[in-house]
């Protein structure tokens, strides 16, 4: 077994460690360690993967790395329905057999196939970038927060989504799961109510019909949780500008804590004409990556709010990026998080540490199992999460939950 560092060698080794995510891949081969990677001698070995399946909807894939001295570390790739994702193997080549501290040598190598396009290259980068994270607060034995830069906070403020776990689509339906969802101590709820809407150049009465029952969920949900608790919409993009703009003023009396991707944020124009002409707040770039896909919509103001979900837009290290240009902004940061307790955590760790943040989201009781699913287990009082203080993630999975549940 290779010795874990004392504390006081891990305080000497904060700077270095604190500048990672800012590094550019470009400058990352003069990047050195004082700590030195072999002395610690440690070696990423092995892959596994590990596939819960929740419900008929949700499947939750947890990606483990393992070293040389059998510690472990902790990512997740879950995608919807999903049960496998081949291309982990290809970055994991990137790893195999070398430092987990080489986490700027590895995003130099693998960010550009990352950045190509396909969602599933880019969950699959940053699910084995996730995993380093945690192996190397576990070597130094530290929480990941610590390495790029400390905490601001550890109580996190979180909404729950409802989405999922409302079968009924109907207003009584959204209405109880939202009251329920507040019983539980959530002061913030989000649902999708527009899920399933017709093509907008189909029959108009088809297109009105949805229009209106979506309206009627959203009173129906302000209704069951009355004025003070906030009410977030996602639209899915599943509108144009001038039904955007028609439907959010409709909204008004509903006091919306925000409007999420009327249209897809990568259409910039589109985005920023309804920011323009609505009074809500406006959030996006749930399935965005790396800096590059955030930076024009928080140049330009299109949102209010941003959204990178650290299972796709590249990792840790690139949503602490995507949350610095924000800033320069003015905008804020909620990580889209419609994931497993893995992602929460790591999601968590990360928001512990942004200045800008503002709610991490949580995928509402969608199986009773699901806070058993790691050790120790998820909890949250009155909608807050503490951020995990244990080395790295502060968590490790319940594999005996997992395998029946496979």
């Amino acid at each position: 077994m290779s010795p874990r560092l004392s504390r006081r060698a891990f305080l000497g080794s904060v700077p270095a460690l604190a500048a990672l995510p800012s590094l550019s891949a470009s400058a990352a081969p003069a990047a050195r360690l004082p700590l030195g990677q072999a002395e610690l001698g440690l070696r990423i070995t092995g892959l596994e993967l590990i596939v819960v399946r929740a419900t008929a909807r949700t499947n939750w894939i947890f990606v483990r790395l393992s070293t040389n001295d059998g510690m472990t570390g902790l990512g997740e790739a879950s995608m919807g329905r999903l049960t496998d994702l081949p291309e982990l193997g290809e970055f994991f080549e990137l790893v195999r057999d070398r430092s987990p501290f080489e986490i700027q040598r590895y995003r130099q190598q693998g960010r550009p196939r990352a950045a190509a396009g396909d969602r599933r290259l880019a969950t699959a980068f940053s699910a084995i970038e996730q995993a380093q994270w945690d192996l190397v607060g576990k070597a130094l034995q530290a929480p990941a927060y610590d390495l790029t830069g400390g905490a601001l906070r550890h109580e996190l403020p979180t909404y729950a989504n409802i989405n999922r776990a409302t079968a009924d689509r109907t207003p009584e339906g959204f209405a109880a799961n939202a009251r329920q969802a507040v019983a539980d101590g959530f002061r913030a709820i989000k649902a999708a109510p527009f899920d399933g809407f017709p093509p907008l150049d189909g029959p108009a009465a088809e297109v009105e019909a949805a229009t209106e029952l979506g309206i009627a969920c959203i009173e129906a949900m302000r209704a069951a949780i009355g004025p003070d608790v906030d009410l977030k919409i996602d639209v899915h993009s599943f509108f144009d500008v001038p039904l955007a703009i028609e439907v959010a003023g409709r909204l008004e009396p509903q006091a919306l804590s925000w409007y999420e991707e009327p249209v897809p944020p990568t259409d910039l124009e589109s985005t920023r004409a309804i920011k323009d002409g609505i009074s809500q707040t406006m959030a996006g770039g749930e399935f965005l990556f790396g800096v590059e896909g955030f930076a024009s919509l928080c140049r330009e103001r299109a949102v209010d709010i941003i959204m990178p979900d650290v299972k796709h837009c590249g990792g840790v290290a690139e949503l602490g990026r995507i949350a610095t240009v924000a800033e320069l902004h003015d905008v804020l940061v909620s990580p889209h998080n419609p994931s497993g307790p893995v992602s929460t955590m790591i999601s968590a760790s990360v928001c512990a540490g942004l200045s800008n943040f503002d709610i991490l989201e949580y995928q509402w009781n969608e199986v009773p199992w699901r806070g058993d699913l790691v050790d120790p287990p998820e909890r949250f009082a009155g909608g807050i999460l503490q951020a995990p203080d244990g080395p790295g993630y502060g968590t490790t999975l319940n594999d005996t939950l997992a395998r029946e549940h496979a």
